[in-house]
């Protein structure tokens, strides 16, 4: 998704997925944020493992570029346009998921770091 949006916006590509929910995971980092926060007490961070899993590539693009915070990037490149924009948007990552999948399920790991600190 992220490869495909910034083929599409290169001068200013969405970065959320690769920013938030892909690029906050370092254990070490988020502790040392809540230290940095005022929490005085050690984090407890649990991962949590699953599989993810979509009954085709449109579907996936359709859920990451109109049902989380990438929306809001993805529209903020077009302005007035917007709706045009992520439609775009939309139609480019399934696209690339396609491509990347060559023809396979789309199904995948995931995992979460859940967080759990007193203050």
């Amino acid at each position: 998704m992220t490869a495909a949006l910034a083929a599409l916006y290169p001068a200013d590509p969405p970065r959320f997925m690769a920013r938030t929910p892909h690029g906050y995971f370092d254990r070490s980092v988020i502790a040392a944020d809540l230290a940095n926060a005022g929490f005085a007490a050690a984090p407890t961070i649990d991962t949590l493992a699953a599989r993810s899993r979509a009954a085709s590539a449109q579907v996936a693009a359709l859920a990451y570029c109109q049902g989380t915070p990438l929306r809001g990037e993805i529209s903020a490149q077009s302005g007035a346009g917007a709706d045009t924009s992520l439609v775009e948007a939309t139609s480019a990552c399934a696209g690339g998921a396609r491509h990347a999948l060559r023809r396979r399920p789309v199904d995948g790991k995931i995992q979460a770091h859940v967080v759990s600190i007193v203050k």
